[in-house]
């Protein structure tokens, strides 16, 4: 069976991102003939080369247009557009597939996948990883009233056109359902991790980590993860120097890059050596800053639309049974309620997260409870490996 593949942003598990599909693609060749319609947007961002580009079996086409999270809205729009025209043109010249795999973000690149598969009158399955357009309507990205109708409407007709949807997390699941979508075309399919990349965190490799920072006798705090407007980092901040201030055992490192970067420098040099900005990872080696901290921080703006999403760092914590403080209001509050693997606070208060991990890292005993429940939590349900498998079927079932 041939599969094409439509997604804007590739990345390997040599780059400082999740590489979801990395995995899920490396099992779908394994069965079938993939081919990858993408651009190379992170290949300058490769940490290191460990792994090919793309998995084995995997036919790579690439557009060369240029991507960056520093872009403004519009400059970002005209990627997205730019990218569109090009996969709807390449796609219309490939080998015929069975099927067609469309991967939003953006929504661009799923509205590409449909286009493709009514060329070829194949069913095509649209994987939903933010909810777009409402993400960008949130977030003020999407200024005038035409515009944003227009893109929901875009929305609707490409749940109605796909042959199976697949959202990353359950609250997007319902979203999708609330909008007349029968649910047996609905499946859940979360972010997930890679524990054969947690398993390199051993404790070995932990203390030589741990010796490397000069963390010994520390506790620690970690956010790792894109420092971007929408991961409320004005917040974590603030209860990073609200939290090292009152204790002097605890170092607040941030691992990452993005918009809030320089916010995080001047906390960090108001803190020398207490609150760090470490910078970005390759994704191999994030699993041991996850395992080298006590407590983990998954946040994010008080907007419905990012309690529905489906963090990666979430899953990398509780792989290595790091516990986590989210702020999302949605399904991840239940899950780290309901598994007792971290703790809830709101959005916004950075009083509040500074207390919460303050009481936590004042409870060893309990946090160390709460860090196993998490990782045996993510053995029995976020492997990456199994989750691909179930994508393949999928997309198998889908195909016909």
């Amino acid at each position: 069976m041939h599969i094409a593949v439509f997604s804007q942003y590739h990345t390997s598990p040599d780059c400082p991102a999740t590489s979801r599909h990395y995995t899920l693609l490396a099992e779908v060749a394994r069965h079938h003939r993939v081919t990858l319609l993408t651009t190379p947007a992170w290949r300058s961002q490769q940490l290191t080369h460990e792994w090919p580009w793309v998995p084995p079996g995997v036919e790579l086409l690439e557009a060369n247009i240029p991507y960056d999270n520093k872009m403004g809205p519009a400059r970002r729009a005209l990627a997205f557009a730019q990218y569109a025209a090009w996969a709807v043109r390449a796609g219309r010249r490939i080998a015929q597939p069975d099927v067609v795999w469309g991967i939003s973000t953006p929504l661009t690149a799923a509205w590409a996948a449909a286009r493709v598969a009514r060329h070829w009158r194949a069913p095509w399955v649209f994987e939903v990883q933010d909810l777009w357009p409402s993400f960008p309507v949130a977030m003020g990205a999407v200024p005038t009233a035409l515009a944003r109708q227009q893109l929901f409407a875009l929305e609707k007709r490409l749940y109605e056109s796909a042959a199976h949807i697949v959202p990353l997390s359950p609250d997007m699941s319902r979203y999708v359902a609330g909008l007349g979508i029968a649910e047996s075309k609905i499946t859940t399919l979360l972010n997930g991790t890679d524990l054969d990349l947690a398993a390199r965190a051993t404790p070995a490799a932990v203390a030589v980590l741990r010796q490397a920072q000069g963390l010994a006798g520390q506790r620690v705090v970690l956010y790792a993860g894109t420092f971007g407007r929408a991961n409320d980092m004005p917040t974590v901040v603030a209860a990073a120097e609200a939290l090292v201030a009152a204790d002097p055992a605890v170092t607040f490192l941030f691992l990452g890059h993005g918009y809030y970067a320089p916010l995080v420098a001047a906390a960090a040099a108001r803190w020398p050596g207490r609150i760090r900005l470490v910078g970005g990872q390759p994704r191999h080696a994030v699993f041991s800053w996850f395992a080298l901290a006590d407590v983990a921080i998954v946040s994010f703006l008080g907007l419905p639309v990012l309690d529905a999403n489906s963090p990666a760092k979430l899953y990398d914590a509780l792989a290595v049974g790091t516990p986590v403080v989210v702020t999302n209001a949605g399904w991840t509050k239940q899950l780290v309620e309901t598994h007792r693997c971290g703790w809830y606070t709101p959005a916004g208060d950075a009083p509040a997260l500074a207390t919460c991990l303050h009481a936590a890292l004042a409870d060893p005993v309990a946090l160390a409870a709460a860090g196993e429940r998490g990782r045996a939590l993510a053995q029995a349900e976020f492997d990456r490996v199994a989750l691909a498998a179930q994508m393949r079927r999928i997309l198998e079932n889908a195909a016909g």
